[in-house]
This record gives structure tokens, sequence and C-alpha cells, in this order.
């Protein structure tokens, strides 16, 4: 018998939604594929791949219920009423996706159309997070533990004066540990805590669902359009789709010194601001405070949004750094949903191929700003960064 994990189809990044409602839009007859990495080089029990198959094949029973489609139509309405009655009718097609378990490693491939697979990528890494720890025995009971912490979390938080949002459902140590964790956060109502990436514990706990686009918008748009267009072009196409709403820019899929060359007084005044995702923090809040002031444009009136394996430490680092100079938020993962006394997992899934007009399939690739983050094709990897002339 199928095991239902999920209890809704909207466990879910946000930004997956709202990218695949521009998807729609833009490009409804693209394919793609996408690859597990392993980064953190973890075993897997011999039976593992056989039991993610099973709980991903039922994963085709999940569908939007009423109450969920009005909690989206509510919540963003800057959202067509033609994508929830598409969402409304989707289903996960469990045949998208592969599995291939060895000795050493386990694969995981989704292919399809773009519009149709980009949903898998978050539910697929957040359950094998969760079988990984089960199957291993690595459970816990982490209620006391998980609210005490979180709570603790929070509270510091709070002495900080920053605002901050819930990102952990990729790597979350299990849906029970996410619950109580945005549960907790809730409950201290002192706490700047203004939402959850996850849309199904932003309904259940009535917040915001906080996102916009993911690093996959640029790697398709390098793809599709060539290196030195994929910025300049995932930005116009984005604001051609939600017309100044979701305006947080991700700023690293090719490094943030590119990223800054494209994003120009237009795009700088018609976003809201930038998220960090990799690299110094504090080395990049200073270039973006002084990309706006070239600009003429106050950074107070702008914010960085970061997002790249935080912890208290960090956060307290980056406040004290930005304070009176540029607005921020934090983006805090991990730290919040994989913190029960265990390691936390290394994995990601990422876009690595997108097929061109003749059926030739175009490699993706991410730079970022750290070099052990670059992922895809090594050819592509050189050929990228002798069109951006970027050097190690």
């Amino acid at each position: 018998m199928k095991e239902v994990r999920l209890k809704s189809l909207l466990d879910n990044d946000f930004y997956k939604f709202t990218m695949q409602n521009a998807v729609i839009k833009l490009f409804p007859n693209e394919k793609v594929k996408y690859q597990f990495i392993n980064r953190g080089n973890h075993h897997f029990p011999d039976d593992f791949g056989a039991e993610l198959r099973n709980v991903i094949d039922a994963m085709a029973e999940l569908k939007l219920t009423k109450a969920e489609k009005e909690f989206f139509r509510r919540s963003c309405p800057y959202i067509d009423l033609p994508y929830l009655d598409f969402l409304a009718g989707y289903h996960y097609d469990p045949s998208e996706v592969e599995i291939v378990q060895t000795v050493n490693n386990l694969e995981v491939t989704v292919e399809g159309e773009w519009y149709r697979t980009i949903l898998w990528e978050v539910p697929i890494l957040a359950l094998i997070s969760e079988l990984h720890y089960e199957m291993n025995q690595m459970q816990r009971n982490p209620n006391d533990f998980v609210i005490e912490t979180t709570l603790n979390k929070a509270e510091q938080l709070n002495k900080l004066g920053v605002t901050f949002a819930e990102f952990g459902t990729r790597r979350r140590h299990s849906y029970k540990v996410q619950d109580l964790v945005v549960d907790a956060l809730i409950q201290n109502k002192s706490s700047k805590f203004i939402g959850s990436s996850n849309v199904h514990f932003a309904m259940k706990y009535g917040v915001k669902p906080i996102g916009t686009h993911a690093h996959e918008w640029f790697m398709f748009h390098a793809a599709e359009y060539g290196f030195k267009m994929a910025n300049a072009l995932s930005l116009e196409h984005w604001v051609d789709v939600y017309r100044g709403d979701l305006g947080v820019a991700l700023s690293d899929t090719y490094t943030t010194d590119v990223f800054f060359q494209q994003f120009d007084k237009k795009f700088a005044k018609l976003f809201d601001g930038v998220r960090h995702d990799s690299g110094d923090p504090i080395e990049f809040a200073n270039k973006t405070i002084a990309h706006y002031q070239i600009n003429g444009i106050n950074p107070l009136f702008k914010y960085i949004i970061f997002s790249d394996g935080l912890n208290l430490e960090k956060v307290e680092e980056i406040t004290k750094a930005c304070e009176g100079r540029i607005g921020i938020s934090f983006g805090i993962g991990t730290n919040l949903t994989n913190d029960v006394g265990l390691k936390p997992m290394n994995i990601v899934m990422k876009l690595i191929a997108a097929q061109s007009i003749n059926g030739d399939w175009i490699p993706t690739v991410k730079l970022s700003d750290e070099r052990g983050k670059y992922t895809g094709d090594p050819k592509m990897i050189e050929l990228a960064k002798q069109f951006l002339r970027i050097e190690d």
C-alpha cells in the first residue's frame, strides 16, 4: 500500500508556485531535467530507493482543496484566477521521477514539461531528508526540545529587532518538526516572525507565504537565451508577469558582480530589494548599498533578504553591519527545521538541462558566489565563466 506522507499539495515552497504561474504564461512548451545531488555523501540504506519510490508514487493522490484555493486567492491577489483553476486540476505524475539506487549513491532525476515538473524539487528533498533520519534510526521524540529551542531563537531574534521568515522545508528533519517550529514561532507574540516559505504551513497558521523566484528561473533563461542575457531577461520577464509585485530579485546565479552589471537603475527602482544566498553576507551588503547609491537610490528605501545558511550568530553579525544603512530581513531554514541534535543533510536538487527548439538538451549551470556551490556540466561552467568574464 502506498504511504501518503505529504499532507497537502501546498506542502511546498511558495516560489515554486509563483514560478509555475510564470512558466505557464511564458514557457508552456519547454521541457527540462532536474537531478538530485548528494553533496554531503550521505549513506542510504539498501531499501531506501524502494521506499522513496513508494512515497513519491503516493503523491499522485494529492489535490488542491477548495479551502486551499481560497487561501491562495485571498493571500496572493497578484496570481491570476486561471492559474488557480489550473492548480485545482493539477496532480503529481510520478512517472516523471526516476529513482536508481546503487551501492554508493542514490540517483533521482525528474524530466518533463517545465510547467508540470517544477513542483517536484522541494517535496522530493523533504522526503529524502525525512526518510534518511527515519530509516537510519535517527528519529527522536523532539517535541519539547524543538519547541524550547525555537522559542529561545525567536526571543533572541526579537532582541535584535529583525523580521524573519521560516525557509526550512527542503531539508527539514520531518514534517512534524517543521510543524512544531512554525507553531512555536506563532506562540511567541513578541517576535517579528512574518511568514513561511511553505504555503501549507502559512495557511495552517494564518501567516504570509514568502518567496519570489529561485536559481532555476535564471538558469533556464541562460539555456534559452545565453549567459549574457540571462539576468536581464529573467528580471524583465518577472516584471512582465507580476507588474511590481513579488519584487525581490535573486542575485547570485551567475555571481553578484555580474548581476549588478545588469541590475541597472530601471530594475533597481522596480524591484523592492534583492536576496543574498551565497558568499560573504557583509561584502554583499556593502556591494548592494554602493550599487543603490551609484544609481541615486536611497538604500534605506530598499532591503536585502539574507537566506544563506543562517544561524543566530550570523544574523546578529549581519544586523550590526547593516543597521541604519539598508533594510534587512532573514529567511532561516535548516537552523530552524532541522535543529534536533543531529547533523543536517547537505542535499540539493538542481535544474540540469533545458530542451531547445530542435530537441537538443542544453546543460544548465549555476555559478554562485562560492565555487563550492557551482553546479552543472564542467565544460558549460567554463564556457559561462568565459562569456561572463568570471575569474576564480
